[in-house]
């Protein structure tokens, strides 16, 4: 039986604290539903219910009506929320060791991330974030961000030189597009669109569908493929959930968890790949950066200042070299 639920905010919050059995699973998603997250999620939670007969089973409530990422983040610190697809972008405020995968170019390109994330060194994150009351039992793919803009092809450092940049509120990206030479704008999402259009900022950075089904193709006409960031989403489940469950529940979970990890990721390449031939037969021009290496060589003080405020990321940055 299908578990997802979507309800008024007061409702869910409500099931989401009526002190029900842990082995009734309460799940959170900021995305709407039919998003390639979205299907993973509900994918995974129906499929524990069936291969546990039963003995974890869990309603999933999308597009946010529990909260926010950060009201869900504390609810599953304290065992209120038991699984959930989370940003790992924002979870740096509550969680500093996540910051890691914000860092601009840790990874190569997407498939690294895979090689990094399913690894040795995503299970030590994992690890590293337990003591918090969150475990990461899947890495999904949320893209790799580009810029885009109305005025000109990207393809070489000094193009950035001058440019107003809109990034999301983290010191991370503004250092980052200030160390490229232009002016970061942290700014709402949902203002981007009319500030493209009127020129409040040049351009904006994001993954090609956030690119689409925003509408910002409209308003910046060329997106060139500097793969800046590459943030990945965990599937994450309170400590507390997961320690409650029987070894031979923790072995099925997992297995299902990777099985929606390997949904997830597929789902989410189709969608790229939708999403930048509809912006490109709206008349987008996609073009790729000439070295992406004269990009993340500009990068050291970035990665010092990081390190600085968390000095952990200095070996993670060791771990993530060392993969091929």
């Amino acid at each position: 039986m299908k578990k997802t639920l979507i309800a008024s905010a007061a409702l869910a919050a409500g099931l989401a604290f009526s002190g029900s059995a842990l082995s009734a699973w309460t799940g959170w998603n900021i995305h709407t539903q039919n998003y390639p997250i979205s299907d993973a999620l509900d994918s995974f939670i129906e499929n524990v219910e069936e291969a546990t007969d039963g003995r974890v089973s869990g309603n999933l409530y999308h597009g946010g009506v529990l909260g926010s990422q950060g009201d869900a983040i504390q609810m599953m610190q304290i065992g209120s929320i038991h699984f959930a697809g989370f940003s790992l972008e924002p979870m740096g405020t509550e969680i500093p060791e996540t910051n890691i995968v914000s860092l601009p170019f840790i990874f190569k390109d997407v498939n690294h991330m895979y090689r990094v994330m399913d690894g040795p060194f995503g299970k030590r994150l994992s690890n590293d974030m337990a003591p918090s009351g969150i475990m990461a039992i899947g890495w999904y793919d949320a893209g790799s961000r580009s810029f885009y803009n109305n005025t000109k092809p990207i393809s070489k450092p000094s193009d950035v030189n001058g440019m107003k940049f809109r990034v999301m509120n983290n010191e991370l990206y503004v250092d980052m597009v200030a160390e490229l030479g232009g002016n970061a704008t942290p700014m709402a999402y949902s203002e981007v669109y009319q500030s493209l259009k009127t020129g409040v900022v040049d351009g904006a950075e994001n993954n090609p569908p956030s690119f689409e089904s925003s509408n910002h193709y409209e308003v910046a006409k060329y997106y060139s493929m500097s793969n800046h960031l590459i943030i990945p989403e965990c599937l994450c489940v309170s400590t507390k959930a997961w320690n409650s469950l029987s070894e031979e529940d923790k072995v099925i979970v997992q297995r299902e968890a990777d099985k929606s990890v390997a949904m997830q990721r597929e789902l989410w390449a189709k969608r790229v790949k939708a999403s930048r031939e509809l912006a490109e037969k709206a008349g987008v021009k996609f073009n790729e950066v000439d070295d992406p290496k004269a990009f993340s060589d500009l990068m050291g003080p970035v990665y010092e200042k990081a390190i600085k405020a968390t000095p952990i990321l200095a070996s993670y940055i060791e771990d993530i070299k060392k993969v091929d």
